[in-house]
């Protein structure tokens, strides 16, 4: 009963804590995008596609999420084997659970990063430039 209840309380803290994450991630996209308005403005001008655009700010944070992963990943092992490891029945914790977690999270920040990116780069890129 008390590890039920202990479950639940880690899947709606686990929730929130993803739901404000991606809140987060949305703000810093927005941010990069008024802060690239006018270098967005002149790779249009020149002939860039909406999708060289989005594939410039996907890449970026593409990277980051993988180097956090890199970083996270032994840890989050580490503290799972060795919690796992006081329970009568345990189970081995496999790689099947940290390529599901990094596929949800480069999923999730693309589609953040996405709808930001294409809404900077549909902009007309006259009023980014003629704004100074």
């Amino acid at each position: 009963m008390f590890e039920a209840t202990i479950a639940q309380l880690f899947k709606v803290f686990a929730g929130l804590a993803i739901f404000i994450s991606c809140l987060g991630l949305y703000g810093l996209v927005a941010l990069m995008a008024v802060q690239k308005t006018k270098e967005i403005g002149i790779r249009k001008v020149l002939g860039a596609s909406v999708q060289s655009i989005v594939y410039l700010f996907s890449k970026e944070f593409t990277i980051l999420i993988l180097l956090a992963f890199g970083i996270a990943a032994p840890v989050g092992y580490n503290f799972m084997q060795q919690w796992l490891m006081d329970f009568h029945y345990h189970i081995q914790v496999g790689a099947g659970i940290f390529i599901a977690a990094i596929l949800f999270s480069v999923i999730i920040a693309w589609i953040a990063v996405g709808y930001q990116a294409i809404k900077a780069a549909l902009t007309n890129p006259v009023k980014s430039l003629k704004s100074e």
